[in-house]
């Protein structure tokens, strides 16, 4: 009941407010799935995006009950376009915009609540260091060597941390940063810090 008043406060807002606009009815899920994956995955849990962020709010959950309530899936895209475009704290401002905001909203609001997860837990992914920081770290974080883009943690690049450094921060996480001790294995934790430190910057 709390969820839906929630759910229903947050239409209301999106009534009154100048959030620039409704969700468009027009939007690309195909666009808004690609852009999820590269900006938002780090962060939320998504069984249909194959995503186990756990930094944001698992985004399964904060939905399954209203689909099951009856909500249309355009009051979900207006909420999630709503959460995008008025962010609250560690999710950075204009991580998405423009069309790609309605994109994503239309994506996560069809496929919430719905889908099966095909991501690898943790204990699957092996001890090669790119591979662990791929699937777990890319993004929110900056890695040419990774082809990764994320901007809500520090640019490892810019950063070049020691593997010490990025071993101890990848244990007990700072900030929006999880600690990843207890889901990844001492030695995976050792392969990506190795493989952060010997490739940032190059």
């Amino acid at each position: 009941m709390r969820k839906s008043l929630l759910l229903t406060g947050a239409v209301l807002l999106l009534a009154g407010c100048g959030t620039g606009g409704k969700a468009s009815s027009h939007a690309d899920q195909a666009n808004g799935q690609k852009v999820f994956q590269a900006k938002c995955a780090g962060c939320h849990t998504l069984a249909a995006a194959g995503s186990t962020g756990t930094v944001g709010p698992n985004l399964d959950d904060a939905f399954r009950a209203d689909k099951q309530q009856g909500f249309k899936q355009n009051t979900i895209q207006n909420v999630v376009l709503l959460q995008i475009r008025q962010p609250s704290a560690p999710m950075p401002p204009s991580l998405v915009k423009g069309a790609d905001a309605q994109d994503v909203a239309a994506y996560v609001a069809a496929v919430a609540g719905t889908g099966s997860s095909n991501a690898k837990p943790p204990s699957q992914l092996g001890t090669d260091g790119k591979t662990i920081f791929k699937a777990e770290c890319s993004s929110c974080h900056t890695l040419k060597a990774a082809a990764a883009t994320g901007t809500i943690g520090p640019n490892l690049d810019q950063l070049k941390p020691a593997q010490a450094t990025v071993q101890h921060q990848v244990e007990v996480g700072g900030g929006p940063m999880p600690a990843f001790k207890g889901k990844l294995s001492d030695a995976q934790i050792s392969a990506v810090a190795k493989f952060v430190s010997s490739s940032a910057g190059k």
